[in-house]
């Protein structure tokens, strides 16, 4: 019984630095992105610090959506091997 209450909590810890590397990959790489994006279209300022913040919101959401499109898509293919 205590072998598998570790488990459980062994994947769940688990489960959750695999979701947390992820997000932050997917972060970063929005925001590595988005610095080529030409935001002077809408912002007077994009070097400003306001520009700054709306790039780091931008690359937060956005990262954030990728990150739990793969994240579902791990959860899914995780669960096709209690199918058989």
């Amino acid at each position: 019984m205590e072998d598998t209450l570790r488990d459980v909590s062994m994947a769940a810890g688990m489960s959750g630095i695999v979701n947390m590397v992820i997000a932050l990959l997917c972060i970063g790489v929005s925001w590595w992105a988005l610095q080529h994006v030409k935001l002077d279209l809408f912002i007077r300022y994009p070097q400003g610090p306001q520009g700054r913040v709306i790039r780091l919101l931008l690359a937060i959401i956005i990262g954030r959506a990728v990150a739990s499109f793969f994240i579902d898509y791990l959860t899914w293919t995780n669960a096709l091997r209690f199918l058989i």
